[in-house]
């Protein structure tokens, strides 16, 4: 039982928040599709595509970077975590900007988090249409083509109710969590064998003898951060899904614990692994490294069935985006800071409109696919980047308002507990900046993108300017 529960005092007016955008909603998601979906939530296309890249340009020392970034996922979805024990919420962390932070704060992490899942919805068909390229029947068959049609599948499950898309995602993450597991039983045997992989012997004389740990310098693991923390994008996810599910105060704490060694077993021990199989000069951002040492193996049929499955996690990535948005918009939309169509269901219990809006921002990667389908990854990768830091961001403040205002005995804050606050929240939000400082120095598009945080802090302003009116009209009802 939470200490909100238990304490006989009227609960403080902060804790009676009631927050629109959480009604209407069914509640059709079981334990076992948290738990899947927070397992998702941790193994995405980052690692599945993104991670060859990284692993060519830095090294085995890769895995101290998935470590690191690791550690403080876990502390952004450990103090959302907490908030979802106090105030389940479909609205997520921008119910609790609402709640702490006023109506400005919000309105900045629903549109930070558009930023980041938009982006990051190009960022996954895009990685759908490079993984189907791998089989020579969808070779000749342009990239937009394939792109779009993967956005189109996974957008009609999604629309039909929350139900399919526990059901999707549950399946997702099935497939993707046996694929690694398998991956790693083949790799330790292969390693404890030394059997030879195209010529070289796995064993720990392929990071020696490869330059070791930092074959190119300490620089290229700070520099690869970024995208690491692009990997675990979809932490929150589970955080948002609460509002859906009977019983979160005994789903998601287990849920969310489980997180911590699953980025140590299947981020850290598969980086490591692929670290001993091959030297790092073996991979590339062309090919899913699992890809890459199946393909070497020369064992029929073992590299497509890999390739089905980083499929897979670009399709489940898709999917949890598309689910995310459309209920963070319509906590939005019901407050008045994002269009209102946005905030419309449909007979499924489903935010249709706000789904159909970020789908729409997928369909307009569908066009970068087509002009520039080479950089077409790297460049939104880098977008995303900035809405994950906004909205790690964003739930870190929040829970930093929350401790405080639990300090001043107006709040009550859940046995559940981010630890060792308000200094994890402060190193949290100090490691943030140093990303963004890492994506200045390391130039190219991590610069450019930047140099764009003017030009997004503008639009924000901007648009708040446009949309002030209507939420002061639709707040003064519920004041």
């Amino acid at each position: 039982m939470s200490d909100r529960t238990m304490t006989e005092a009227p609960a403080p007016a902060s804790s009676r928040h009631v927050d629109a955008g959480d009604e209407g909603y069914s509640k059709d998601l079981k334990s076992r599709h948290i738990n899947m979906i927070a397992i998702g939530g941790a193994i995405g296309t980052g690692l599945f595509l993104g991670a060859g890249g990284r692993l060519a340009g830095a090294g085995p020392s890769l895995a101290i970077a998935y470590a690191v970034c690791g550690v403080f996922a876990f502390f952004v979805v450990r103090a959302l975590g907490e908030l979802v024990l106090y105030r389940p919420s479909s609205g997520a962390f921008v119910s609790y900007a609402r709640e702490f932070m006023g109506e400005k704060g919000a309105y900045t992490a629903g549109w930070l988090y558009f930023l980041n899942w938009s982006t990051t919805t190009v960022a996954d068909i895009t990685a759908a249409a490079v993984f189907a390229h791998y089989w020579s029947a969808f070779t000749d068959v342009p990239q937009w083509v394939l792109a779009f049609i993967a956005l189109a599948i996974v957008l009609t499950a999604n629309l039909i109710s929350v139900k399919y898309f526990g059901e999707m995602e549950f399946w997702f993450s099935i497939v993707k969590v046996s694929a690694l597991v398998i991956f790693m039983v083949v790799a330790i045997y292969l390693v404890a064998t030394s059997h030879p992989i195209d010529g070289h012997t796995p064993g720990l004389a392929t990071i020696t003898d490869n330059g070791g740990l930092f074959p190119s310098g300490v620089i290229p693991m700070l520099m690869v951060v970024q995208g690491v923390v692009f990997a675990y994008a979809s932490v929150e996810l589970c955080g948002v899904a609460a509002g859906e599910t009977e019983n979160p105060e005994k789903i998601m704490p287990k849920a969310i614990n489980s997180i911590m060694w699953r980025v140590g077993v299947f981020y850290v021990g598969s980086v490591v692994l692929l670290a001993l199989l091959l030297p790092y000069t073996a991979y590339s951002a062309d090919q899913s490294p699992f890809v890459t040492v199946f393909d070497k193996l020369g064992i029929p049929g073992t590299a497509g069935i890999m390739n089905l499955v980083v499929l897979t996690a670009a399709l489940s990535s898709l999917n949890s985006g598309l689910y995310s948005t459309g209920r963070i918009l319509r906590s939005m939309a019901l407050s008045g800071s994002a269009p209102k169509f946005t905030g419309v269901m449909n007979k499924g219990k489903v935010p249709y409109g706000g789904v159909l809006f970020t789908a729409a921002f997928g369909v307009a990667g569908v066009g970068l696919n087509y002009w520039m389908p080479g950089e077409a990854f790297e460049i939104v990768l880098n977008l995303a980047s900035i809405g994950i830091l906004g909205t790690w961001g964003m739930v870190m403040l929040c829970s930093l308002f929350f401790w405080h205002r639990s300090k001043n005995g107006l709040v009550s804050r859940p046995s559940y507990r981010l630890p060792w606050a308000p200094y994890t929240q402060i190193v949290t939000l100090l490691f943030l900046v140093t990303v963004l400082v890492l994506m200045w120095s390391d130039g190219g598009v991590g610069r450019t993108t930047v140099m764009l945080l003017p030009v997004i802090a503008a639009a924000l302003v901007g648009g708040w300017f446009l949309v002030r009116g209507r939420v002061a009209a639709l707040s003064t009802p519920r004041d």
